[in-house]
């Protein structure tokens, strides 16, 4: 179905409530190469989304977009195609043109801080020296967006930062992630039906 070319007529005939609408952002960098990348963990979650609902993207502007509709809301995938430092521009972009407010956009993102495979979901905070992030506060002004931050451990030598983060996972990690990616959607889910305070109850440390 390719909805993308039809949206705008779509919202005219029905308007769709803002508050009923959520943009979930997968941050990663596109290209082969770093399609099993630590870094590209929000990349992941998404596609674990779209795969469990038969879903499929579609090519826009700034990113791969789908569509999912659950019980009224309806959440705007995105997986932006700037690469990882300019986020921003994809996110900003997607917010303007489907009319969403910042409460309703989650981010979905890798964490050094934090233990591999746990859940942390925020309403808003810093960028914590994340470069995606920190391209979407440059480009919102602002960093009162929520945000789910998906652990990635630091298990790194001194100097070796870079290195852990762009690569792949380990064995160990390979074999718990898919029950961790099914774990993420079903947060995704709780954003949208939920709400954030509920859904940080529930998945927060899990």
């Amino acid at each position: 179905m390719k909805w993308l070319t039809n949206l705008f007529a779509k919202q005219k005939e029905e308007p769709t409530d803002p508050m009923k609408k959520f943009l979930i952002a997968g941050l990663g960098n596109i290209g082969a190469e770093y399609v099993n990348t630590r870094h590209n963990i929000g990349f992941k979650v998404l596609d674990r989304l779209v795969q469990q609902e038969g879903l499929s993207y579609e090519t826009a502007k700034f990113g791969a977009v789908a569509e999912y509709k659950i019980k009224g809301r309806t959440l705007i995938l995105l997986k932006p195609n700037t690469y990882m430092n300019l986020s921003g521009k994809a996110v900003k972009y997607w917010m303007e043109k489907e009319n969403i407010p910042a409460e309703n956009v989650l981010v979905v993102t890798d964490d050094l801080n934090i233990p591999f495979g746990t859940i942390r979901i925020k309403a808003k905070g810093s960028d914590g020296g994340h470069n995606g992030l920190k391209s979407i506060q440059q480009l919102l002004n602002s960093s009162d967006y929520p945000r789910f931050r998906f652990g990635i451990s630091d298990e790194f030598k001194k100097g070796k930062q870079v290195d852990y983060v762009l690569g792949e996972w380990d064995d160990k990690e390979k074999l718990a992630l898919p029950e961790r990616l099914d774990k993420s959607v079903e947060a995704i889910k709780s954003f949208a039906l939920a709400g954030l305070a509920d859904t940080m109850s529930a998945f927060n440390g899990k």
